[in-house]
């Protein structure tokens, strides 16, 4: 961490556990400056690492098996944590590592409605983004075995449809029943930044490869333009009930995009390929006019075509059915981002999986 502070400064963060890390862009206002970002803070993660004698690895968790009890970062806050976690923070596949992404600036009203048009879209993002078939050796079945291990933490789960008002009642009751000890142990899968004026979305995987991160950031900035003017327009957001979003996440973490999803507007399970184009054809007009509609094309064809970074972790193990081998692929993948056709190529810049667009 200190080797990666020199070149990152306050952009690189510890987590809970020690043997986490975290790298936070700057703002950003174009994909390739966030592109940028994301290559340069990868890049100073693995130089940290190399220096200390370890590889970095961008996984939502860990292939390996772990040592427990799992080592908690020296701060009074992350200890507290912890201990309020009871438990949680060591189970098995603890480490668990996601990318959020912030979306601003923003109001705290306009991020609320922002977060109830997305809250049932959400599924579909995280379909694409998941990156966790494997859970300190073993194999649980599920495209991403991290959205089941993160549900132990308080609060996590959908974020639930409220103005402005409605978030301070409901936070101050969940501070009064100490189910969090602070503002910032909100883990709904979208929610106002309390330090930012943005809207940070924390549904999805950490990737491997930087593609994942920039189509995600892509799409969710021509969302919030699209549901910002939904919300002005007077538009209700799609109602589904939470019980089957939950069921919508739980089936995104089990099959990915072989997977099936429900439809937000119609409530019909259809295969998630057909969620992602209908989202698609939804961001299509914010896309076109940022200029990002060509990128994002690119970039989710090639993950409907090529697979999600679970699809590729399966396979890397298939070849000769070893672990390792997992470890091996994330670890390249992970200090070699490559670069974007149609980006000014790989431009040096600091940044990570949590961004500001």
């Amino acid at each position: 961490m200190p080797d990666a502070a020199r070149t990152l400064g306050e952009r690189a963060q510890h987590e809970i556990l020690a043997t986490q890390v975290e790298a936070c862009t700057r703002p950003v206002t174009s994909a390739a400056g966030l592109y940028a970002e994301l290559v340069a803070a990868r890049r100073a993660m693995v130089a940290a690492g190399e220096n200390t004698g370890c590889r970095l690895v961008a996984t939502g968790t860990p292939v390996l098996p772990s040592s427990h009890p799992l080592p908690v970062t020296p701060s009074d806050r992350h200890r507290r944590v912890a201990a309020h976690l009871n438990g949680a923070a060591d189970q098995r596949g603890g480490e668990i590592c996601g990318c959020h992404v912030h979306l601003g600036d923003l109001d705290r009203a306009d991020a609320l409605a922002i977060s109830a048009h997305l809250r049932p879209w959400l599924p579909v993002l995280q379909a694409l983004c998941v990156n966790s078939p494997f859970c300190e050796g073993r194999y649980h079945g599920a495209a991403s075995e991290r959205a089941g291990r993160y549900l132990a933490w308080p609060t996590c789960g959908p974020a639930p449809t409220v103005d402005p008002d409605g978030y301070e009642r409901t936070v101050n009751r969940l501070l009064d029943r100490r189910a969090i000890l602070d503002r910032k142990m909100l883990y709904w899968y979208a929610r106002p930044s309390e330090h930012l004026p943005t809207l940070e979305v924390r549904v999805a995987d950490t990737n491997a490869d930087v593609r994942t991160p920039l189509l995600l950031a892509v799409l969710l900035r021509a969302l919030a333009h699209t549901f910002l003017s939904a919300h002005r327009d007077g538009e209700p957001p799609p109602r589904m009930p939470t019980v089957v979003l939950r069921e919508a996440h739980r089936q995104a973490a089990l099959g990915g995009l072989a997977g099936v999803g429900t439809h937000p507007s119609t409530g019909r399970r259809q295969p998630m390929p057909r969620l992602v184009a209908d989202l698609m054809d939804l961001a299509t007009p914010a896309l076109a006019g940022s200029g990002d509609l060509a990128l994002a094309r690119l970039l989710l064809h090639e993950r409907l075509g090529d697979g999600t970074g679970a699809d590729r972790q399966r396979a890397a193990f298939a070849h000769r059915r070893a672990l390792t081998d997992v470890v091996d692929d994330l670890a390249r993948r992970t200090a070699d981002p490559g670069t974007v056709p149609g980006n000014p190529g790989t431009v040096p810049g600091t940044g990570s999986d949590a961004v500001t667009v």
